[in-house]
């Protein structure tokens, strides 16, 4: 009767192991090609950030040429005002006609400005947003990866209480891909300063 309890008891515990391991290796297959669509947009997603950066390191240089031409049409109204002011005045009247054209430009670059600027904001704000979604699949990757490490463990110890702890990390990682793919404002600051 031992000998066949033992084969019995045996028998459960290869189904239990064969069962507990199709598990695993469903859990392994839904989470690897979530991850997989979640590299893909964080692929995605830092090709978006790349181009904001640089369309606002364009602004902001072309923000700066216009700041040096300003300042030239600066320098040029207090020259002119200088040789004005020592010029006959038959002459003087063109000088004015020249300060005032220059003054003018002045005007021209000051409102200029203001619309890179406003650009070259914009494109800093995009890329801020862009990088909280990145931050999520970064997260999302992250947190997968270790689920997918800890169910290799519990096929390998066939202990069920990995494959809850498991579970949390695929979970949490996967909420986190979703909020990425969702665009919502989770961003857990202390992950993403931890991953960074």
């Amino acid at each position: 009767m031992s000998e066949m309890s033992d084969a019995v008891n045996e028998a459960v515990e290869k189904a239990r192991e064969s069962k507990l391991n199709t598990i695993i290796a469903a859990c392994v297959a839904v989470i690897a090609t979530f991850m997989s669509l979640c590299n893909v947009k964080a692929g995605n997603i830092a090709q978006q950030m790349q181009t904001a950066q640089a369309n606002a390191v364009d602004e902001w240089a072309y923000y700066q040429s216009k700041s040096t031409k300003e300042n030239i049409a600066q320098a040029a109204i207090d020259q002119l005002v200088v040789e004005r002011d020592m010029a006959t005045p038959e002459l003087r009247s063109k000088f004015d006609d020249a300060i005032a054209k220059q003054q003018a430009q002045t005007k021209r670059y000051e409102k200029e400005k203001d619309d890179i600027k406003a650009k070259a904001q914009a494109f800093e704000a995009e890329h801020e947003a862009l990088d909280v979604h990145n931050d999520q699949f970064d997260m999302a990757e992250a947190l997968l990866s270790v689920a997918i490490a800890l169910l290799g463990v519990t096929a390998l110890t066939q202990k069920r209480w990995m494959l809850g702890v498991a579970s949390v990390f695929g979970v949490f990682g996967g909420v986190m891909g979703v909020a990425g793919f969702a665009k919502l404002a989770l961003h857990p600051d202390w992950l993403a300063r931890f991953l960074s």
